[in-house]
């Protein structure tokens, strides 16, 4: 068996997706979710790996992070690193959110830490909301937000805020309900991924001009 060790020429970036069932695209009947919607909208070029785990809090992400990913980067490849965690610790699981504040924070520092060390270009989108979390869920993600957003500046990490967006969605929040309480059906996933793509994800990924 031959093994790749650099990318061949013509290769397009190699983006690893990482996070939750909301990452998964779980409930989407066309089973493209918010990833390929957003892929398919700004980076038609790339190679996408989907690693999202439904149920996975942010420790669970960090903890299967570089294990999923180094097995798809390749030497001198575009090899990037997409991260939406904090959904599932805001969950409230025997009377306490599942993960704490500081803990979704730290696991997130981690990861853009592994990051940088591996020389991975990242880009970090905020927990989605879930409906069936009512009023504190939502006071925990929307607390979580501007926290995970100042750990990507210092880190020169684009964040893009999805959190009250969706909160507001009237289509996220319909369809949602209308399904399990947290995750929305195709409208509600092409919501997400036109504020993933307008967000930062277009800029992020658009191939960069070579003064000649």
């Amino acid at each position: 068996m031959t093994i790749r060790t650099h990318a061949a020429p013509f290769d397009g970036p190699r983006i690893s997706f990482l996070g939750d069932s909301f990452v998964l695209g779980l409930g989407d009947p066309e089973f493209r979710g918010w990833v390929g919607r957003a892929v398919a909208a700004a980076a038609p070029h790339a190679t996408a790996f989907n690693l999202g785990v439904r149920r996975d809090t942010s420790q669970q992400v960090r903890r299967r992070c570089w294990m999923e990913v180094e097995a798809r980067t390749v030497l001198g490849a575009d090899n990037r690193l997409v991260v939406s965690i904090g959904a599932n610790d805001a969950m409230t699981e025997n009377g306490a959110p599942r993960l704490a504040h500081h803990d979704t924070l730290a696991n997130l520092t981690a990861m853009l830490g592994g990051a940088r060390e591996r020389g991975v270009a990242a880009l970090v989108v905020g927990p989605p909301p879930v409906v069936a979390g009512g009023a504190e869920h939502l006071e925990r993600v929307t607390a979580l937000a501007p926290a995970m957003a100042g750990i990507c500046e210092e880190f020169g990490v684009p964040f893009v805020d999805v959190t009250a967006a969706l909160a507001a969605d009237a289509v996220w929040t319909a369809e949602a309900r209308a399904s399990d309480g947290a995750h929305p059906g195709s409208g509600g996933y092409a919501r997400l991924a036109e504020l993933v793509v307008e967000g930062g994800f277009r800029d992020w990924i658009a191939p960069v001009a070579v003064a000649v």
